[in-house]
């Protein structure tokens, strides 16, 4: 799993290219999903939980295309990527 937080400048900006360009790009990478909170107290700040191996998502990041991809997410400033501190079963 890899957990992101992101702050946006504008959500439904940031979902609708999310969503489409995002989405097939993350495929060609191995993502299998991902499930994007809007943080309740923050309407700018965005976690995205990914069911994403480790390896596939660093090449995902160097791919030529993503920098063109991420300018049109809205972003306010580039995502931190947020390592787990535990994984239980249930």
């Amino acid at each position: 799993m890899i957990v992101t937080l992101a702050y946006v400048t504008d959500f439904d900006q940031f979902l609708r290219t999310f969503s489409n360009e995002g989405v097939e790009k993350r495929r060609e990478h191995g993502c299998k999903g991902a499930h994007v909170v809007l943080d309740p107290d923050d309407a700018h700040r965005v976690w995205v939980f990914f069911d994403w191996a480790d390896e596939d998502y660093e090449g995902f990041l160097a791919d030529p295309e993503i920098p063109a991809i991420a300018r049109k997410l809205a972003l306010r400033e580039p995502p931190v990527k947020i390592d787990p501190v535990a994984q239980y079963d249930a």
